[in-house]
């Protein structure tokens, strides 16, 4: 099972409200759990051959009924400034954020800068795969929300972009 796969069944065991899933394949044995509180989800999979050993855990703390990829107004109420007129670019997935494609490489966007559909903003590192992130909007990079080199979660904000 693929990396995406394992994320849409995440995805739509968060919107299910589906408590429990379990699915098992001749490779691998996935169990999803959703407590009842906070919202979180938690996999746990182990090879079906041996004992219930737990080969991977991952929490997703942040579910939300947007698609992966999708772009959505913020909501910044407790701060002065009004961000509900900008765009927020969102990671489709888990992993390490890079602005660019390494260290003696230029950055991909930066504030100030003019995106379009298809353009490359950043990199999201997932298990060793560097997976480029594109744009879905037109506009002006506004505000960079996470540091270079960080862990971010799903559908946690990267950008800030000026539609107008």
């Amino acid at each position: 099972m693929k990396l995406n796969e394992i994320q849409d069944l995440i995805k739509f065991v968060s919107k299910s409200g589906v408590s429990e899933v379990e699915l098992e394949t001749k490779e691998i044995k996935i169990v999803i759990r959703t407590p009842k509180t906070a919202g979180q989800v938690i996999m746990q999979t182990a090879p079906v051959n041996t004992v219930p050993t737990i080969a991977a855990q991952v929490t997703q703390v942040q579910p939300t009924n947007t698609p992966v990829a999708n772009t959505t107004p913020t909501k910044n109420t407790a701060s002065g400034s009004d961000d509900s007129k900008y765009i927020t670019i969102k990671s489709p997935m888990i992993g390490t954020f890079y602005r660019s494609a390494g260290p003696d490489k230029p950055v991909f966007a930066n504030i100030g800068d003019e995106v379009s559909p298809g353009n490359t903003v950043c990199i999201i590192e997932a298990m060793k795969l560097f997976n480029e992130i594109e744009s879905d909007i037109k506009g002006k990079i506004v505000k960079v929300l996470v540091t270079d080199a960080t862990p971010v979660e799903y559908d946690q904000p990267l950008f800030l972009v000026d539609p107008s």
